[in-house]
């Protein structure tokens, strides 16, 4: 390809049939931009718009001690330059990045009585080294451990709860198990999901399982609130031969139990047959409400509180 004599470039020639309605725009001035508002370096600290580095920092600030004595407050943030240059890095294997340091402001306060307003008792001011930012190059790249590489833009979740099934992929039996992933704006993804015995398990940032009930403790749930969230009680009335409970029909579907359950002389279902919905609509027909339960009805059920005696103040089961 033949060069023009006058600028020592290449002659690029056209061969459309219109004419070029606007010039490209530089492409890399873009990137080059974003970067900067991001960093604001040069901006006198006054002058710096709530965006980049500046709004990052003071979503964390200020941070006040537990019992209020105390509070560390962001000033402003300054960079340095560079220990090398681009060439420099690139030979060398480093990163082209320069120091960020950022002000911060701690102020303690004397202890207000009868509701009075704080009083600030001292005020100390230091600069604190917070790391090594990377620096564009001219081109719109990064020098990463002596590599160029650029940023690359990428389609991602927008924030929310969402919630899906396997379609019966993972079973054999087709069974459907269900999860939900929380998205946060900011942070770790967590995902809940049931197994095939339909207990909940929880994965942070699609980790190993954990038993979701951990992550519902760390949130200050108690055990009996979990307990509320996921299962209904029954109260039984305890006598000296097994006891009696409020009969709620729809419960007893699926189990089998271990002897006759008879209304009204009338055998429904015998001990060892699986309660049907057929013998969950001759109990509603019956209306019966209380239900007497021999005490291996009691045996393996899990406690919703503490049973405690009335006489002694003894636990008797927890």
């Amino acid at each position: 390809m033949g060069y023009s004599f006058t600028e020592k470039k290449r002659i690029r020639k056209s061969f459309s049939k219109r004419s070029e309605v606007d010039q490209i725009p530089n492409l890399l001035e873009i990137q080059k931009e974003s970067y900067r508002k991001l960093l604001q370096k040069g901006v006198p600290a006054e002058q710096r718009i709530d965006q980049g580095l500046q709004a990052a920092f003071k979503s964390v600030f200020p941070i006040e001690s537990y019992s209020g004595a105390a509070s560390l407050d962001f000033a402003t943030y300054k960079l340095g330059q560079p220990a090398f240059d681009v060439r420099e890095c690139q030979q060398r294997g480093l990163m082209y990045s320069a120091p960020l340091h950022a002000i911060l402001r701690l102020m303690i306060f004397e202890k207000a009585e009868g509701g009075a307003a704080k009083t600030i008792r001292d005020v100390k001011e230091q600069e604190v080294y917070m790391g090594e930012i990377p620096l564009m190059t001219e081109n719109g790249t990064f020098i990463i451990n002596g590599t160029e590489r650029v940023v690359v833009s990428q389609m991602h979740r927008s924030p929310g709860v969402f919630f899906d099934h396997d379609k019966g992929k993972t079973h054999s039996s087709g069974k459907l198990l269900f999860n939900a992933r929380v998205i946060p704006y900011r942070g770790s993804w967590l995902d809940f999901e049931f197994d095939q015995k339909d207990l909940l398990y929880v994965r942070i940032d699609r980790r190993r399982k954990l038993p979701g009930t951990i992550i519902l403790q760390a949130l200050g749930y108690t055990t009996e609130e979990i307990l509320q969230l996921f299962f209904v009680n029954d109260r039984f009335t305890l006598a000296d031969e097994g006891g009696e409970v409020e009969l709620v029909p729809e419960r007893l579907r699926g189990q089998e139990l271990d002897f006759d359950l008879v209304v009204s002389g009338r055998t429904i279902a015998e001990a060892g047959i699986r309660i049907t919905a057929r013998h969950v609509r001759e109990l509603d027909k019956a209306g019966l409400t209380r239900l007497q339960v021999p005490d291996s009805f009691l045996i393996g059920r899990t406690l919703a509180h503490d049973l405690i005696d009335t006489e002694t103040g003894e636990v008797v089961g927890s």
